[in-house]
């Protein structure tokens, strides 16, 4: 098992890290590039297209191993392998359908990406066939919160509702380098270690596959970003984090009744739905649609207050963790225990709201 994990860490690492180096170029070349404007933060021209990257290297990663399993392992090749990651290739066999369906999800959402990358696309549109293709995902390939609900198509809606949030809130947090990328990142590593612990190895591989793409993108994408990856890579990133917080098994009825665990997604990707929401609230505030862009992210009020984009970032990486460890501790606490983890939580977003302020009054006193 560890064997496989190395192998599709690694492997999509590369493989990522290959194609964003050859995109780059290409994409140079062809003037898709990233140029400064009003409602942005960067003063240089950057090549886009990163999302094609992060798009092909899971579309290849995923095929060949929907490929490989078909026609190698089912045969009885690579028996020993098998035996010794101690994995069934008959369940992975029975959920391709439910593969396939993703892999159709993401083509969708990185055509309507590319498209708003080239065209500039109206934010209506863009939800409307957000949440089509969320709610196919939690129809069809089973991306779906179950528990405590009884109806099929009620939990498919409210997935679906989870699904677009937290493409959305993705989607919001690529605006500085690094960001995007790299707390999805750590989100999906928590819900990685959920998964593992759970023995769920289909929604563990495709976690691994997931992180070492995003890894090999930030080779170039961590500040100084030498790429951006576009909506056509963030609405695609944003979805299948959202894949992996609905499809990891946090509550185990059998062993435990403690149902705190269901709430280890949001703990873990607090600091995201926080950027989302403030932003959200203070473009409402000021009348102003919460679609159109602007440079107000939490990002780029740190920056504002002097920090650089690192600084920044780092920050944002910091506080993502603080969350995403008190969320690995949900599944092993009593109640008392987990309303600590929530307190440490409204506590951690608590510091970077006074952070804000109180950078900018002392600004203000001098």
């Amino acid at each position: 098992m560890v064997i496989l994990a190395i192998a599709l860490l690694t492997g999509s690492f590369i493989l990522s890290t290959v194609l964003t180096a050859a995109v780059r170029k290409i994409v140079v070349r062809t003037g898709f590039v990233a140029r400064p404007a009003a409602d942005r933060y960067h003063q240089n021209v950057i090549p886009l297209g990163g999302g094609i990257a992060i798009f092909t290297t899971i579309l290849i990663v995923v095929l060949t191993a929907i490929t490989v399993v078909k026609f190698l392992v089912i045969p009885g090749h690579f028996g020993w392998l098998v035996e010794r990651a101690k994995i069934d290739p008959a369940d992975f066999l029975a959920r391709i359908d439910e593969l396939l369906v993703i892999l159709l999800c993401i083509v969708v959402l990185f055509v309507l990406g590319l498209w708003d990358d080239k065209k500039h696309l109206g934010p209506f549109f863009k939800l409307g066939v957000q949440f089509a293709v969320a709610y196919i995902a939690a129809a069809f390939a089973d991306i779906r919160v179950e528990l405590f609900i009884e109806s099929r198509i009620i939990a498919s809606v409210l997935s679906a509702f989870w699904i677009v949030l937290i493409i959305n809130a993705f989607n919001f947090l690529d605006n500085i380098d690094g960001a995007s990328a790299g707390i999805a990142v750590i989100t999906s590593s928590i819900l990685f270690t959920a998964a593992a612990f759970s023995g769920q190895v289909l929604v563990g591989g495709l976690a691994l596959v997931f992180i070492g793409t995003l890894l090999g993108f930030l080779v170039f994408n961590f500040p100084p970003a030498k790429i951006f990856m576009g909506d056509a890579g963030s609405l695609v990133v944003g979805f299948f984090v959202a894949l992996l917080s609905l499809r990891t098994t946090y509550y185990h009825e059998a062993q435990s009744g403690q149902w705190y665990p269901v709430f280890m997604p949001l703990v873990a990707m607090a600091v995201p739905l926080y950027d989302f929401i403030s932003v959200t609230l203070l473009r409402i505030s000021q009348g102003k649609s919460p679609f159109v862009g602007d440079t107000q992210h939490f990002s780029h009020r740190l920056k504002r207050h002097g920090l650089t984009d690192t600084q920044t970032v780092l920050t944002l990486y910091l506080a993502t963790l603080c969350t995403g460890l008190g969320a690995t501790f949900l599944s092993q606490v009593n109640r008392t225990g987990a309303i600590l983890v929530l307190i440490q939580t409204i506590l951690v977003l608590s510091i970077i709201a006074v952070f804000e302020t109180t950078v900018k009054n002392d600004k203000k006193a001098t």
